[in-house]
């Protein structure tokens, strides 16, 4: 595909959702970062199906 380095945007991808995972895991007592943390797990949840989307179209002919 395009100059684009899908593994790379993976390797990303994977990264934030372990950093977001272990932040919200860290929030205890502290709800608004839990809540938020959620927030952002959802967004990186949409970036997975995004860049499995861009899987299916490079594994075409």
């Amino acid at each position: 595909m395009n100059e684009m380095d899908i593994k790379g945007m993976d390797a990303r991808i994977k990264a934030l959702k372990k950093s977001a995972e272990e932040l919200r895991a860290m929030a205890g007592g502290f709800p608004a970062v839990y809540r938020n943390t959620s927030r952002v797990l959802a967004g990186i949840k949409m970036l997975e199906l995004n860049l499995s989307d861009l899987l299916d179209q490079e594994l075409l002919p």
